[in-house]
């Protein structure tokens, strides 16, 4: 195998996982899910049927990634990360998978522990949602989003630094703020 999966997990039929990946203990991979290379899932982790993990994404202990969920390439996943795929859901009413909300986790997007995540929004890239959030709403590129219910609090650079008023990080990555939304801009451009 090009990958680790620790005795104690359980990983159905019909699971694609990448190279160098690794799956600790008291796992549950669930049928269909696809997991891409080096990824790093922790203690107590379940990925539902047909949720795709892409390349360099850690999950920390206690998350469920539910049906819809779709996780892009290096997505962080605090400790006890909540998903959600039904916005009104019914014990004595099961509605089934077609009627599960999609959500979206963009590439490089950061998930603090204990955040929750309701389903049906996307989070934009290189986002960073704060510790204990509960996000309701989408969530553009690069932005901070903190509390109950979330609301944006801030820019942050790629490397995970707040940006200063003239969106400009400490470690040289420089921004401009077009229509309200925020763009990396190249050194040398205007």
């Amino acid at each position: 195998m090009s990958y680790f999966v620790h005795e104690s997990s359980y990983i159905d039929e019909g699971v694609t996982i990448g190279r160098g990946t690794k799956i600790w203990h008291f796992s549950h991979i669930q049928k269909g899910a696809v997991i891409g290379d080096y990824c790093s899932l922790g203690q107590n982790v379940n990925v539902s049927n047909n949720v795709r993990v892409g390349n360099n994404v850690k999950i920390q202990n206690n998350v469920s990634i539910y049906e819809g969920v779709t996780l892009e390439d290096y997505v962080f996943c605090g400790p006890s990360v909540v998903f959600t795929n039904d916005l009104n859901p019914r014990s004595k009413y099961p509605k089934g998978q077609g009627a599960y909300k999609k959500t979206e986790v963009k590439h490089g997007a950061s998930i603090g522990a204990n955040a929750t995540i309701v389903c049906g929004i996307n989070l934009g890239r290189w986002s960073l949602i704060a510790a204990g959030a509960v996000v309701v709403t989408n969530v553009p590129d690069y932005a901070l989003y903190a509390g109950i219910p979330a609301k944006q609090i801030g820019w942050v650079c790629e490397c995970g630094s707040t940006l200063n008023s003239s969106y400009l990080c400490h470690c040289g990555r420089m921004y401009v703020l077009t229509a309200g939304f925020l763009y990396r801009r190249e050194r040398g451009e205007g």
